[in-house]
C-alpha cells in the first residue's frame, strides 16, 4: 500500500485502524484520528522523529497551522516553538512521490516571509533538506542535519 510505504525515517508504532475501508492513525499532537494520506504518513513520521530523535517537546509542536499569504489562506505542515512562543522551526512535508525541487523550496520561502523562522526543513519522507535563514543578509545556508532541540539555544 503506497500510503504506508517505508520512509527514510525511524519506524514508529502508530495506532492504525480501518475506518470503513480507510486507514486512519491517531495523531498524538492533534489528539484525533486522521485518514492516512501519503503526505500525512510523512508528516506523522517526521513529528515522531522530532520528538524521539531530536528531543523537540511535543507540547511546542503545531501541525497544519494557518498562514495568510497575499490574502490567501495557506497551511504550514509543522511549526515548532520555543517556550516563549517564538517560532524556531518550520517543516514542509510532501508525499514520497513528490520530488523535492526548487518549486518546493520556493513554497517554503514564501511561507517564511510571514513566519520569519530561522530554521527550515523540507521532506518527502525519503529525502530531507535543512537550512538556516539569515534574514539580515537575506540568504540561507543548507546544513547537514537538523539540530537537536536545545532550550538555551532556542530561547
Amino acid at each position: 500500500m503506497e500510503q504506508l510505504q517505508p520512509l527514510n525515517l525511524p519506524p514508529y508504532p502508530f495506532k492504525i485502524s480501518d475506518s470503513n475501508g480507510q486507514l486512519t492513525l491517531f495523531d498524538e499532537i492533534r489528539k484525533k484520528h486522521l485518514v492516512i494520506t501519503p503526505e500525512e504518513w510523512v508528516r506523522q513520521h517526521f513529528v515522531q522523529y522530532l520528538i524521539n530523535q531530536k528531543k523537540y517537546p511535543k507540547t511546542l509542536i503545531k501541525l497544519e497551522g494557518g498562514v495568510k499569504l497575499n490574502g490567501m489562506a495557506r497551511r504550514t505542515d509543522i511549526v515548532v516553538f520555543n517556550p516563549t512562543g517564538e517560532k524556531i522551526l518550520m517543516v514542509e512535508c510532501k508525499a514520497p512521490s513528490v520530488v523535492i525541487n526548487q518549486k518546493v523550496f520556493d513554497q517554503v520561502a514564501r511561507y517564511n516571509i510571514t513566519h520569519k523562522i530561522g530554521l527550515l526543513a523540507v521532506t518527502n519522507g525519503l529525502q530531507h533538506y535543512y537550512c538556516t535563514v539569515d534574514f539580515n543578509n537575506q540568504n540561507y545556508k543548507f546544513i547537514e542535519d537538523l539540530p537537536e532541540y536545545n532550550i538555551s539555544a532556542n530561547s
